[in-house]
């Protein structure tokens, strides 16, 4: 099995990397890693049907699978289905500060129990042979960023973990919303760095706050990937130039009118199978921000995507009230 190439990848983010967004980022990257949203480990072992939780195009690879959990035997029974199912890798979530996800101790709050993570990785690596890895946070609540995260990665890389993607802020479980720990505990990448530093055995990667490709770039001289989160959704023509930046080779669009005009197969496809065509475009909504024309592209789409029988014309006419420029590059806007 090839290596994974995971320079620059996609966060997971719960009811946005769906795999109709993910279809359509392969429009405007082919070599970007992507990931799931989060998929518990009950909805794979309980959910019905299957598909609905853990279905994806081909066209999606490479695609990393993450999960939600934290009982050893029920991780590795999910990673043995994914492995199953064709993904490139498994990611355990540890990052989500999500109360609901709390709960059921899962996500970020598992930052204090470092031996069930490191007892679910060894799970895990001994029921697959794709890679699994572990996103994390620098710590949560009154935890020492240094101490207590070095003991983290410590003793889950002793469990064979040797990919860790990091979180490069806390993750604040009291008194904070899901929505505040995005932005409200500082960024500290020092830290990050200072972890790669120490273990250069380790790949390292970093998320968290990066809205540039410069700023991605920069980062590799620290560590050795970079996931790019919100900025990847809400403004997605910043994926069009990753292949050129990160992997030496040109993108698979020269425009956003080919990027659009690229993913019509598939929606032509996932209409005919019942999908509303509203639950499909949203993902395009944020393609022509900053441009003219953009804000009647998004108008257009926002009020008439959801309409009973809302098909394809709704696109074309969306895409008709942007100027299209003349493209300056080769593209291969071909997603099928």
């Amino acid at each position: 099995m090839a290596e994974l190439d995971r320079t620059f990848s996609v966060a997971p983010m719960m009811a946005w990397t769906t795999r109709d967004y993910r279809a359509f980022a392969r429009t405007l990257t082919r070599h970007a890693l992507l990931y799931s949203e989060m998929v518990t480990t009950g909805a794979i072992l309980h959910g019905n049907p299957r598909e609905r939780f853990l279905g994806f195009d081909t066209i999606e690879q490479p695609l990393a699978l993450q999960l939600g959990g934290s009982d050893a035997a029920e991780l590795a029974e999910c990673a043995s289905i994914a492995e199953d199912w064709g993904y490139s890798e498994v990611n355990l979530n540890v990052g989500c500060p999500s109360d609901r996800v709390q709960n059921n101790l899962i996500g970020a709050c598992l930052m204090a129990y470092p031996d069930k993570v490191a007892a679910a990785v060894a799970a895990m690596r001994k029921a697959v042979s794709i890679p699994v890895t572990v996103k994390c946070r620098i710590g949560i609540d009154n935890q020492d960023e240094d101490v207590d995260l070095t003991r983290f990665i410590e003793t889950v890389a002793n469990a064979g973990c040797e990919i860790f993607i990091v979180h490069a802020r806390k993750a604040w479980l009291e008194g904070l919303s899901p929505q505040q720990n995005r932005d409200v505990p500082p960024l500290n990448y020092p830290r990050v760095y200072r972890l790669k530093a120490s273990r250069p055995d380790l790949h390292i990667g970093i998320n968290g706050g990066l809205k540039t490709l410069d700023a991605c770039h920069g980062q590799l001289d620290h560590v050795d990937s970079v996931m790019v989160g919100r900025e990847a959704y809400q403004n997605p023509w910043l994926l069009a130039e990753v292949d050129q930046r990160f992997y030496g080779s040109p993108g698979p669009a020269a425009s956003r009118h080919d990027a659009a005009r690229a993913f019509r197969p598939y929606i032509a496809e996932r209409l005919e199978q019942g999908v509303r065509l509203h639950h499909l475009t949203r993902h395009l909504l944020g393609l022509f921000q900053g441009q003219p024309g953009g804000r009647r592209f998004r108008r257009h789409l926002s009020e008439q995507a959801h309409r009973d029988g809302a098909g394809l014309s709704v696109l074309d006419d969306a895409l008709g009230l942007v100027p299209e420029r003349t493209p300056t590059a080769t593209a291969e806007p071909s997603v099928q």
